[in-house]
């Protein structure tokens, strides 16, 4: 059983999956993604290609650490990902070839089904009390919504009070019984961040994601000081050793590796295995598709300290497609009272369509996160 093909699609919104085929007939799919540096990645995987074929498509370990020690350079966000699509794909033929989910390969399940969370509001979040009432109707008990638009360094208390009005209101129109997760999105500097967490204290936040950015981690210790909510973060860190300081230095209450940047699925459960030796737990990022997706949830349901995931169901990137768009039996993930059931297909669980995707291939795709600039024409974190 020796790898034969790698074939890659750019498809809408703004993903780009992998097709792995063996000689014997098997084929798996993986999502090897850095949102808006597709061609980037593609080329990446393209050039790891050589590696590859001819090689039994089983040895996922040997064939990782090839991918990952064979070049003089490793890490970071392209060529993390770029092995993170192929190690999903040959964790779906192994699953596959074994007639089993690869959650069984990996100690098998821990847990029946897996809480999930939705999106709510988009950049500059507006009417997101709406949105949070609609979601909980819809069946969440757990959402997340951006926290704040653009930052200065030090910024107004307008951006504050903006900030806290917008959680006041999604609690007064939902309740305490529901999660709510406050993103950062890095895009807020230590010292406001010690503010904003103090002022949103109050409304009990599930958790506050990437109060400040990861090359900053070492300001996660004395943020925690300042307020008791949980902080999370992890979906710009790639690779064991990228954790390994976080969870060292502590400061981080939840981790949240991405399983199509930060080395795949067994790299994401070594990540997992090492958070739980520091009492963190993890809440796999995924704001991606429905492959990076089911690589999660098999992640999830063999993992003890996962809690929570993450998935993009109707979130604000998903312009023109969707999750489920690309699935032969979308049911798969169906959510119910805030859970996905365990998926119980062989491999990754779920079943690509892959004729769809071949024709949104010819689409493609070419998106970009947009550029903010600051009042003074400063660049800001997006």
């Amino acid at each position: 059983m020796n790898i034969a093909k790698l074939e890659l699609f750019k498809v809408p919104p703004r993903w780009l999956f992998l097709k792995i085929t063996t000689d014997d007939g098997y084929y798996g799919w993986g999502e090897p993604i850095v949102e808006g540096k597709a061609e980037t990645v593609r080329a990446c995987v393209e050039e790891m290609a050589e590696y590859l074929i001819g090689k039994p498509a089983g040895a996922i370990e040997d064939l990782w650490q090839t991918l990952y020690r064979g070049g003089f350079y490793r890490g970071g966000p392209i060529l993390t990902s770029a092995i993170s699509g192929i190690e999903q794909a040959l964790w779906d033929i192994k699953g596959k070839r074994l007639s089993v989910p690869v959650y069984e390969l990996l100690g098998g399940a821990v847990r029946d089904r897996m809480k999930v969370y939705a999106w709510i509001g988009g950049d500059k979040p507006a009417d997101t009390a709406i949105a949070a009432r609609q979601q909980v109707e819809a069946g969440y008990t757990a959402l997340k919504m951006n926290g704040t638009a653009e930052m200065d360094w030090i910024d107004s208390a307008v951006k504050v009070e903006e900030a806290v009005a917008r959680l006041a209101a999604i609690r007064e129109a939902v309740g305490y019984e529901i999660g709510i997760g406050i993103d950062f999105h890095g895009r807020v500097h230590k010292g406001m961040a010690k503010v904003l967490m103090k002022e949103l204290e109050p409304y009990k936040p599930l958790f506050i994601e990437e109060p400040v950015l990861p090359e900053n981690n070492e300001a996660l210790l004395e943020l925690s000081r300042h307020a008791t909510i949980p902080i999370a973060t992890g979906e710009r860190m790639y690779t064991r050793w990228g954790f390994k300081q976080l969870l060292a230095q502590g400061g981080a209450d939840i981790i949240q590796p991405d399983l199509s940047h930060t080395g795949g699925i067994w790299e994401t459960r070594k990540i997992a295995a090492m958070a739980e030796a520091y009492d963190v737990a993890v809440a796999p990022h995924c704001p991606l598709g429905p492959i990076a997706l089911a690589s999660s949830l098999q992640l999830d349901f063999c993992t003890p300290n996962a809690f929570i995931q993450e998935q993009s169901l109707g979130i604000h990137y998903n312009q023109g497609s969707d999750l489920l768009d690309y699935l032969k039996d979308p049911g798969v993930f169906a959510y119910e009272g805030g859970y996905v059931k365990r998926l119980e297909a062989p491999g990754l669980g779920i079943e690509v369509d892959e004729e769809k995707v071949r024709e949104l291939a010819q689409a493609g795709h070419d998106w970009r996160n947009p550029i903010w600039r600051l009042a003074d024409g400063s660049i800001a974190e997006w």
